[in-house]
């Protein structure tokens, strides 16, 4: 089959290599092989690509990174299922979350494996998985409900698209944070107040919010606590720091502040569930919800495709084809 296989940390272009004849994987019990249509690519890929932060390198697969299928987020059709596995038949069109998932098949956990929502191409249902399920539980997380008022940042990326249209499913009133471009977009998405970061801090906004979910930017703990409520909640969930320590040392201050204020200060650490993917799947086909896709890219181009994730700020997802 044909793969994305990533040789040492660097450039995408330098060590980002399309294998055409990799062995297709071996399938275990509790697993699915998948025909893969359309994968998407998340912050998480240029992490792993760069090796960044560079004191995770040990968790990231080694000081020198190991020769492997990247990526994770796929949507396409069952062709085996492993002996365990019960609730998913050959022929089903899914999506889901699994290592490997920049190739042409994928063998994927039947407990982060769901059937993909109707209503969807294979290449938007491969823009939810991540994105999709991080913003739900990070609002979870947050305990968001009808009429709070929650401060979404990163407002037009592919996981703080997901957050807008969720918060507003629940009932809350939603601040979305986004750049001067992306302001109408964020609106559209259903945000009833939308905050130029260029122009104004939301630290220094009138409101107060029982929520506030941070998918990127640089402000601290200490300052965006100003701007919650007496009780209420920060989550974060971002991937932007240093080259050296990400934003592990944000998070490690907010776990600090938590003994000293009333406000609670947590980190959302995402799990893929089927689960959680079902029950997007049922937003997603009652109109609650709709992935957000800023561009696609042929599997052959992965490279650019994460490069852009990084450096081109898309509103939405970038989602890598396969030929059918």
């Amino acid at each position: 089959m044909k793969a994305i296989q990533q040789h040492g940390y660097g450039e995408p272009a330098k060590v980002l290599r399309l294998i055409d004849d990799a062995p297709v994987p071996d399938l275990a019990d509790d697993h699915v092989l998948v025909r893969t249509h359309a994968c998407s690519v998340n912050p998480a890929d240029w992490h792993l690509v760069y090796g960044e932060p560079l004191l995770m390198r040990p968790a990231l697969g080694g000081v020198r990174a190991p020769r492997r299928v990247i990526g994770t987020d796929f949507a396409g059709v069952i062709e085996q299922v492993g002996g365990a596995v019960t609730n998913l038949g050959v022929g089903d069109e899914v999506y889901g979350y699994a290592n490997g998932a920049f190739a042409e098949h994928v063998a994927a956990p039947a407990a982060s494996t769901a059937c993909k929502p109707s209503a969807l191409t294979f290449a938007e249902a491969a823009a939810v998985p991540l994105a999709g399920i991080t913003a739900q539980q990070g609002l979870r997380l947050g305990g968001l409900e009808a009429r709070q008022h929650v401060l979404i940042l990163g407002a037009s990326g592919g996981v703080g698209t997901f957050a807008v249209q969720l918060a507003k499913h629940i009932g809350a009133e939603v601040t979305g944070v986004c750049s001067t471009g992306r302001t109408d977009h964020v609106r559209r998405l259903g945000a009833d107040h939308v905050i130029d970061y260029t122009v104004q801090s939301p630290a220094t906004s009138d409101l107060h919010y029982d929520l506030i979910l941070q998918l990127g930017g640089t402000y601290s703990a200490g300052t965006l606590r100003r701007a919650l409520t007496p009780r209420g909640t920060l989550v974060q969930s971002m991937g932007d720091g240093n080259r050296w320590f990400g934003p592990l040392g944000a998070m490690a201050g907010a776990a600090a502040r938590n003994i000293f204020v009333r406000q609670r200060l947590t980190t959302l650490m995402t799990k893929e569930t089927a689960a959680d993917l079902d029950e997007l799947r049922d937003l997603i086909d009652a109109g609650a919800v709709r992935p957000v896709i800023d561009s696609e890219f042929p599997l052959e181009q992965a490279a650019d495709a994460v490069n852009h994730v990084r450096y081109g700020h898309p509103s939405g997802k970038v989602v890598l084809t396969a030929a059918a």
